[in-house]
């Protein structure tokens, strides 16, 4: 006759047993638990004992109705208790049958590489960033001398994530722990200029590292600088500055949308 339903796996549940041979004691001692003698078959001799004659003196004990001599064989079989089951087969074990979390140790590849740094299956990593330091100042009407390069000071903070820039000194200064590549990026709108040269730039550790310059043949020129430095050590620092010939003094703009200065770490 063919199975009803599934058929059975090739291997079988074993069911847990226990032996006891040359006791002298009117008891045994169970090698697993047990909540009642319900649990248990006892056999003294191969003869299977009534639970009226037994009595269950502790999770781990049974007395018995009389006490064993040596030559004596106390067999005991555990109801519903395995000790081996049916290995799975390859490939059957899903996601729904897992519980828990999964030791590091027990999977075959226990780390992978993230940009080129190790990171722990079953940890948390961060993947690209934010940006950060990051910092944009506005100014407010600044008097630029003739023929002079000013420093400008942006006293307005727009935003300044890690307070690296200092509002009064125009100045963005990194520590140890924020050196890197970083883009900066500024703008400086004269109120008039016409018929003047105006530059706009930018100084690391008080050398200018990119200008631009515009000759204005009209009034309000606004020239623009941007570009990337190495901030490598502690303690560097960056500004905006402008130029301006025209002749005699020059104020800007004041407007915040005309002057500004700003930067952000990049993503490495």
């Amino acid at each position: 006759m063919g199975y009803v339903g599934v058929p059975p796996q090739s291997g079988f549940i074993t069911t847990a047993k226990q032996r006891v041979t040359s006791s002298t004691n009117n008891y045994v001692d169970l090698d697993h638990s047990i909540s009642s003698l319900a649990d248990v078959i006892v056999w003294v001799n191969f003869v299977k004992q009534d639970s009226t004659n037994l009595s269950l003196t502790s999770s781990t004990r049974i007395t018995l109705g009389g006490t064993l001599v040596s030559s004596d064989i106390v067999e005991i079989a555990y109801l519903g208790k395995a000790v081996a089951t049916q290995t799975p087969s390859s490939g059957t074990v899903t996601n729904d049958m897992l519980a828990g979390s999964i030791a590091n140790s027990k999977l075959a590849n226990s780390s992978i590489t993230l940009n080129g740094s190790p990171v722990s299956l079953g940890g948390s990593a961060t993947v690209g960033g934010d940006n950060t330091p990051q910092f944009l100042a506005t100014s407010s009407s600044t008097a630029i001398s003739n023929t002079s390069h000013v420093a400008i000071i942006n006293g307005t903070e727009v935003f300044d994530s890690n307070s690296l820039y200092n509002n009064s000194d125009g100045k963005f200064t990194v520590t140890a722990s924020t050196t890197g590549y970083y883009f900066f990026y500024g703008g400086v709108g004269f109120a008039q200029a016409s018929g003047s040269r105006m530059q706009a730039s930018i100084y690391l550790n008080g050398s200018v590292k990119f200008k631009t310059e515009m000759y204005a043949s009209s009034s309000y020129p606004s020239p623009i600088v941007s570009g990337v430095l190495n901030l490598s050590s502690s303690g560097d620092y960056v500004q905006l500055y402008t130029y301006q010939n025209t002749g005699s003094t020059n104020t800007l703009s004041g407007e915040a949308e005309k002057n500004f200065f700003g930067g952000f770490k990049i993503i490495t």
